[in-house]
């Protein structure tokens, strides 16, 4: 990994405000992040898996997908609030976890969690921040005081280790865990492999793994990734806390099936963003089955390739309770901090209000899924 590069923590200039020339879609931060990024940095927040064929298709499968509306409905201005675990947010959309926002922003997950908060959206704070929990849940609640934050976490083989960290969510007042199930090995990027990025740079330290284990510095390589991880796993943790506990990281129905038999509280469709294994199904052609082997038992939320309000309400018609989006977050937060997270998700706001009007209905529980047809069949 290249470490000549020290993060500023002047943003003068390198995160000019996004004012004088404000994105009018979440996809056009892209571009704008990629001009401030460290090219090594910016290969890892946009890179998958191998050929990254996952990583388009969670895109392309929505523009497979068309809405078919209602009209004459008489329903008004739509209300986007859900409730999501006992919490009534603002919107279906939530801050899927991403790891190592200092490298895209010197205020990193501070002004993620802080922008989270304004806009009345939960956040999942990932286990690999560059910001403490505690900090973060502070920072969001000097904003909001209602602020509601999810932690997210790879179980540990050390299960004493995992319990430290669930212990640390639970003090900083996360209101659930977020177990991503889908690692039991780290995914293969050819980008990162070319550019030989596998380590923060100094000074930049996993700062929820510092001295969990005696005197261990937060370095990214403590993780245990481990395919001896199991169910079981999932059951130990449940025995050891009682936020809920949602699992992520759910393409085979079958997963999801035992999931809600274990009552565990929700799970999330993923494919981790195309990270992880190359060539699995885009999520949300997923969703469906997995909403079937539920049978609503418990609430299923999405991530992987949102960047419309309309694909959110795609994805809300097929049954999703909520959706989670990762690198728009990253894209916001990397061309204006606060700001910029801001925006992005008033985007997504805006523009799922507009969808909900325009399909006749007056909030996300109003979507059916006989309002999704595929594109090419109307049907």
């Amino acid at each position: 990994m290249s470490t000549s590069t020290n993060i500023s923590t002047d943003t003068s200039s390198t995160n000019p405000s996004p004012a004088t020339a404000r994105p009018l879609s979440v996809r056009e931060y892209e571009p704008l992040a990629r001009e401030r990024l460290d090219p090594v940095h910016y290969d890892y927040f946009a890179g998958g898996a191998h050929d990254e064929i996952t990583l388009r298709s969670n895109e392309a499968a929505f523009a497979r997908l068309a809405l078919l509306p209602r009209i004459l409905r008489g329903r008004g201005l739509p209300d986007l609030t859900t409730d999501l675990l006992g919490h009534r947010a603002s919107m279906p959309v939530v801050l899927a976890p991403t790891a190592f926002h200092r490298l895209a922003h010197p205020d990193a997950e501070r002004a993620t969690a802080r922008a989270a908060a304004s806009t009345g959206a939960v956040m999942i704070a990932a286990m690999l921040s560059t910001v403490a929990i505690e900090e973060m849940a502070a920072e969001a609640r000097k904003t909001a005081v209602d602020a509601h934050l999810w932690f997210q976490l790879y179980i540990q083989r050390d299960m004493g280790f995992t319990e430290a960290l669930v212990r640390r969510a639970e003090d900083a007042g996360c209101a659930a865990l977020v177990v991503t199930a889908d690692s039991p090995a780290l995914g293969r990027h050819v980008r990162n492999d070319r550019n030989d990025f596998h380590d923060l740079p100094p000074g930049v330290v996993c700062e929820n793994l510092r001295s969990l284990r005696a005197d261990e510095p937060g370095h990214v390589r403590q993780v245990d990734l481990s395919p001896e991880l199991s169910w079981e796993h999932v059951e130990r943790l449940r025995a050891m806390t009682g936020l809920p506990i949602v699992v992520k990281g759910v393409l085979h129905p079958e997963d999801a099936r035992v999931a809600a038999d274990l009552g565990v509280d929700a799970v999330i469709v993923s494919n981790h963003g195309g990270r992880q294994l190359d060539t699995t199904p885009a999520t949300v052609t997923q969703l469906p089955r997995v909403l079937d082997a539920v049978d609503d038992r418990i609430p299923v939320l999405l991530d992987g390739g949102v960047r419309r309000g309309t694909d959110v309400a795609k994805a809300l018609a097929l049954g999703a309770r909520a959706v989670a989006v990762g690198r728009p977050v990253v894209w916001g937060l990397t061309v204006g901090g606060q700001q910029g997270v801001e925006q992005v998700l008033g985007i997504l706001r805006d523009e799922l209000a507009h969808t909900l009007t325009l399909c006749g209905c007056a909030g996300p529980a109003e979507l059916d899924r006989d309002m999704v047809v595929r594109a090419d069949s109307g049907r």
